[in-house]
């Protein structure tokens, strides 16, 4: 990638000497297969400064561009994407209290985040809404001064840990058009009347999934993530960042995936010499890293981009659903090429497999992404 800057290459270069050296693959694969939460792979991270990467210089943090982010995701993605959502999911979180947070909830919250003590989970999704968010049925009302929370979230990544506030999407106005009526509270999943149960999900086993059961819990109103009725518009903030962060993780561990085919295509043998001589594995190894390359392209661009300020929802569309695809392209064919041994747990192909599955569903289904894209181009 000749167009990154020298401090970019040498950061890549960070980046990726930390995950092979303090984090290791073998501890991504330990914590997958003990559905064990990586909170010492998570305090490690923050021990190097890196979960305020994003926060702006005046509240601590070091101002550092998107881009720049985006390179760390994909570093940290490249073992396993589960664990690039362990510190993705808390950031996104994280930068909207930079952006729509109250004086307090940033002295409060951002300080003990960059120190790795209080993490962020976001809870939107339902089991009656998923793509169509809006459709939130969860309730909260104001009481004396109080939200009083009542209902069901699902798909909510990492809020089963330690030290973890919950973004939940939540109606507060009934009466408003559905996208008018909705506010995001902040709410601490210790909280009375949460019931936060983790589900034996195919993927995102060491950062978990959750299920919640919202029964009177309550927390004050100044838990209220900015305006009553601003909710759409923040969780909206969020999803740019979200997307670019994912698709480069995706990149991350998708060229992981293709260096591992590559390695045991050229140590395993068979008919009398390694497989990798053989024109249909070439190929195959071929077709993946160009699809890798141009997934890396797409999500840098839209890195960019945003850096820049630019309207890049497009763009930011491509790369996730380009980036989602290519892992569950390239892990399907690592899982060929891999033959009886991608079973294996410790082969580490069929976590990558898994991950691809999951990767075209959250964070927004690829039929979402082509949806935007086509709204794009006026269709």
């Amino acid at each position: 990638m000749n167009f990154l800057s020298d401090d970019q290459k040498m950061w890549r270069e960070t980046v990726h000497r930390f995950m092979d050296e303090e984090i290791t693959l073998e501890y991504i694969r330990k914590c997958d297969m003990e559905r064990e939460y990586p909170y010492e792979g998570y305090a490690k991270l923050a021990k190097a400064g890196w979960l305020q990467l994003l926060i702006p210089e005046e509240y601590g943090g070091n101002g550092a561009s998107i881009f720049d982010y985006a390179i760390m995701c994909e570093a940290i993605g490249k073992y396993g994407f589960d664990f690039a959502a362990a510190i993705a999911v808390p950031t996104f979180t994280a930068m909207n209290v930079v952006r729509f947070g109250s004086k307090q909830q940033k002295l409060d919250y951002l300080d003990p985040f960059m120190k790795g003590e209080r993490r962020f989970s976001i809870s939107i999704s339902e089991p009656s809404a998923g793509s169509d968010a809006a459709s939130t049925r969860t309730r909260a009302t104001l009481e004396n001064g109080e939200y009083v929370i009542r209902g069901q979230k699902l798909w909510c990544s990492g809020a089963a840990a330690r030290d973890v506030v919950i973004a939940m999407l939540v109606r507060t106005d009934p009466a408003a058009p559905k996208h008018q009526g909705l506010s995001v509270l902040l709410v601490p999943n210790n909280t009375p009347g949460l019931d936060i149960r983790r589900l034996p999900t195919l993927s995102r086993r060491a950062t978990g999934t959750t299920e919640i059961f919202v029964d009177d819990a309550k927390v004050p109103e100044a838990n209220r993530l900015g305006a009553a009725g601003q909710g759409w518009e923040i969780i909206g903030a969020n999803l740019r960042l979200e997307r670019i962060a994912i698709a480069a993780a995706y990149v991350g561990n998708a060229q992981t995936v293709v260096d591992t085919a590559l390695r045991y295509a050229q140590q395993r043998e068979q008919f009398g010499r390694p497989i990798a001589e053989f024109q249909v594995i070439k190929h195959m190894l071929a077709d993946m890293q160009t699809q890798v390359d141009a997934a890396r392209l797409l999500a840098y661009r839209a890195a960019e981009m945003a850096t820049r300020g630019e309207p890049c929802d497009k763009e930011v569309a491509m790369a996730k659903l380009f980036g989602s695809e290519t892992l569950q392209f390239v892990s399907r064919h690592g899982m060929q090429i891999l033959g009886g041994h991608s079973m294996l747990p410790e082969a580490d192909m069929e976590r990558y497999f898994r991950e691809g599955m999951q990767s075209t569903i959250g964070g927004g289904t690829s039929q979402i992404q082509r949806t935007l894209i086509a709204k794009s181009l006026s269709l």
